[in-house]
């Protein structure tokens, strides 16, 4: 083939060699019927396991500080009785406690759970075998 300006390299089946209309630039090719149709049944891109960490990392962050700003402005005493031991911690505190608690009784149930799941998909494996 020619090594011309403006002539492409691999020219397109039935197109006749020669210089593009754009002057040596290329054009965008025009979607054909196939590639809409491929395009309607092709999941949409997934982001990165990266992205997600970082997303994650953000609203953890942004949390965090909400978090800092109310222990801070929530300073006034609040009385604790707790199975006859009783004392006094800032509000922002014994909230923050009460939250992290039910968090991890919430964590060991689930825990719990995915273990019970987990011990019944070995049985039912082995059963299989």
């Amino acid at each position: 083939m020619s090594e011309e300006p403006g002539t492409p390299e691999d020219p397109i089946p039935g197109q006749k060699p020669g210089p593009t209309p754009s002057g040596g630039k290329e054009q965008p090719r025009k979607p054909e019927s196939g590639d809409q149709e491929r395009a309607r049944h092709e999941p949409a891109a997934k982001g990165s396991r990266t992205g997600a960490l970082w997303a994650a990392t953000t609203v953890s962050i942004v949390l965090l500080i909400l978090l800092i700003i109310f222990i801070l402005q929530n300073q006034g005493p609040a009385r604790i009785v707790f199975f006859g031991l009783e004392g006094s911690i800032p509000l922002g505190m014994a909230l923050l406690i009460a939250a992290v608690a039910g968090a991890v009784v919430v964590a060991i149930a689930g825990v719990a759970r995915l273990t019970q799941v987990r011990i019944k998909e070995r049985r039912a494996r082995r059963q299989r075998k």
